[in-house]
């Protein structure tokens, strides 16, 4: 049991050193690498203390300290996916907006410029001042 507590400890460390890297180097924001960080962390002190997680299964009335871990662990995949879902939603929503202007913008620049505008023939749209 002891090898279980010290490989899930260095998994824990370890995995915080990676974050701490990929942040450092600008692989990961920093607002997600803080959460897999505090992920980390917690791995690492249930390895070091497996104590807390029979106490806090006992304290909520499970009856096994590993399917606490288990409901704990899906119930966080299950907010980083929302939470994930959420960020590209706002996104692509944000990107979609952008496109929008920037079409306005270039049919403002095409009729300052006297140029017929994206999806009109050259011929109908500068034609209209050359008859005078």
């Amino acid at each position: 049991m002891a090898s279980l507590q010290l490989t899930a400890a260095l998994l824990g460390v370890g995995l915080s050193l990676a974050i701490l890297a990929m942040v450092r180097r600008d692989h990961l924001r920093l607002g997600h690498g803080l959460f897999w960080l505090v992920v980390a962390i917690v791995a690492a002190l249930l390895g070091l203390v497996p104590k807390l997680l029979d106490v806090a299964a006992v304290k909520l009335g499970i009856a096994s300290a590993p399917n606490l871990l288990f409901i704990l662990s899906l119930v966080v995949l299950f907010i980083k996916a929302l939470h994930g879902d959420m960020v590209n939603t706002r996104t692509e929503r944000q990107l979609r907006r952008l496109n929008q202007r920037l079409a306005l913008f270039e049919a403002e620049c095409r009729a300052a410029q006297g140029r017929a505008p994206v999806g009109q023939p050259a011929s109908e749209h500068t034609s209209l001042g050359s008859h005078d």
